[in-house]
């Protein structure tokens, strides 16, 4: 391809947006509300995107939680204004939008159910790279005619692509292995903004040599490097990249769409997309923003974090470590911390830092620095050892194997099958739970998914319960100043990294 793009035939860039979903996922830790996404949907829908990312990660639990919104309505009433642009979503495969494996029913009517509320698209990706945990929920994406983009979640063991797991040859091999299972287009998914410009045009150019469906990029501007990626990785012939609308882009979510579409004009690669419309969108975004301003994250003058090209650990994470470390009056030991969870990724097998494992190894590594190494280990880590997350990029090292699993409930040998097989029907037992306060399959799975919070919201739903302007206890002005001064504790700790 010309390196300049000014030459050859006409290739648009395709744009997926992510700016109701990942974009205040990211920056706002999930709490855009419906109200807010309306006064723009129908304009939102003339763009021209490939598709709108609405749904998925952690919107479900957040909007029942926080929000006191029902997901799956939130899908039925954007569908009223958008009604030509796809709807995507992200979906952790067997987790579905939670943190542990489901039942194969209870994916089976997920994926039905979320169909029939007006999905299109679904990423499907899994933590471990498994694709067997996408044998059941693809098996109903399938059957229920809508798109399956199989995802690899991109990783490294160092500063650059290569090593002996994370190197070239995996991930060909894993992108040959998701066409095969007949997925319409492959995501690359890079959860941490650790990607490098020129790893990126490499993958892109043997991928297309590899394979026949359409490459999809995701990435964050996490480390600063995410708009250069995009550009190279255009150069070598990527079909769609993930961006946001400027007020909701950049710092740890997506790059802006606008400087990209501005890169491309009259190039091969023009996206087509009307700048000034996005511009006239992203204002409207600004008046909505401040709402949510006091989530944004204010420790840092920096909107990039460099520090995570050399730790690697993503943004979320961080976030967890320090709150732990600041419950057990320990915050100055994070960067034992991040040599810890280096070393213990390694240990369990090497997954790839994303929700759950992000959390499973996260935690572990703080107990294993504040406790001594494997003197206390989580429920988590055992059933990842023994083999109910998938299978690891390497096998777990033999003695750490040995003593996490010693006396556990289920056995010491690991399983080697799909995680699944072990998991027991779970629908019955919910229906018996919930009993008649499900009035739907949609709020069945809503309590199925989030057992305790499931049961709260459907309280609220229906008038049981009224709503508390608190959570736990506490006012959204009690939790924003213990953010603030967590955030104040994280950046004492960074000065001295």
């Amino acid at each position: 391809m010309d390196a300049y793009l000014e030459e050859g035939a006409k290739n648009p860039l395709k744009i997926q947006d992510n700016t109701f979903r990942d974009g205040h996922q990211s920056l706002l830790a999930t709490r855009m509300r419906t109200e807010d996404m309306i006064p723009i949907a129908e304009k939102m829908d003339s763009v021209g995107f490939w598709a709108m990312e609405v749904w998925g990660g952690a919107t479900f639990d957040s909007m029942h939680r926080f929000l006191g919104e029902d997901p799956f309505e939130r899908i039925r009433t954007l569908k009223k204004y958008i009604k030509k642009t796809p709807f995507s979503m992200l979906l952790r495969g067997q987790n579905l939008v939670g943190y542990r494996n489901y039942a194969d029913d209870v994916a089976r009517l997920f994926v039905d159910k979320t169909c029939e509320a007006g999905m299109d698209v679904f990423r499907v990706f899994d933590a471990l790279n498994d694709f067997r945990n996408f044998k059941t929920v693809v098996e109903r994406i399938k059957a229920n005619g809508k798109h399956f983009q199989g995802t690899i979640c991109y990783s490294l063991t160092e500063r650059r692509m290569g090593g002996d797991v994370f190197n070239l040859e995996y991930y060909k091999e894993k992108a040959k292995e998701i066409q095969d299972m007949g997925a319409d287009s492959l995501c690359l998914k890079d959860m941490a903004g650790i990607m490098a410009p020129f790893d990126i045009a490499k993958i892109v150019t043997e991928l297309k040599k590899e394979i026949t469906i359409p490459v999809h990029l995701h990435t964050h501007y996490t480390s600063g490097m995410a708009s250069m990626v995009y550009l190279e990785a255009v150069k070598a012939g990527v079909d769609i990249v993930d961006t946001c609308l400027a007020p909701f882009g950049l710092r740890t979510s997506q790059p802006a769409v606008e400087p990209i579409v501005a890169t491309l004009f009259e190039t091969s690669r023009d996206t087509g997309l009307d700048l000034s419309l996005l511009l006239e969108l992203g204002d409207y975004m600004e008046t909505v923003a401040p709402k949510y301003r006091d989530y944004l994250a204010k420790n840092r003058m920096s909107v990039i974090d460099t520090s995570v090209l050399a730790h690697q650990v993503p943004g979320g994470m961080i976030s967890n470590l320090v709150s732990q470390l600041t419950e057990a009056k320990a915050l100055d030991r994070l960067p034992e911390v991040y040599k810890e969870v280096a070393v213990t990724r390694r240990e369990l097998g090497m997954p790839p830092l994303v929700t759950p494992t992000s959390q499973i190894v996260g935690v572990q590594a703080v107990l294993n620095v504040l406790f001594g190494r494997y003197k206390m280990v989580t429920n988590e880590v055992k059933d990842l050892v023994y083999g109910l997350y998938g299978k690891t990029p390497i096998p777990v090292d033999p003695e750490i194997q040995k003593r996490v699993l010693k006396g556990y409930k289920r056995g010491e040998t690991p399983v080697t099958g799909r995680a699944a097989d072990y998991l027991k029907p779970e629908l019955n037992d919910a229906r018996a739970q919930v009993g008649d306060l499900a009035k739907d399959d949609y709020d069945l799975l809503i309590y199925a998914l989030y057992r305790n919070t499931g049961e709260q919201f459907l309280k609220w739903k229906y008038g049981l319960e009224e709503r508390p302007a608190t959570v736990k206890g506490k006012t959204l002005e009690d939790i924003r100043k213990e953010d603030e001064a967590m955030a104040a504790a994280l950046e004492q700790v960074c000065q001295t990294l």
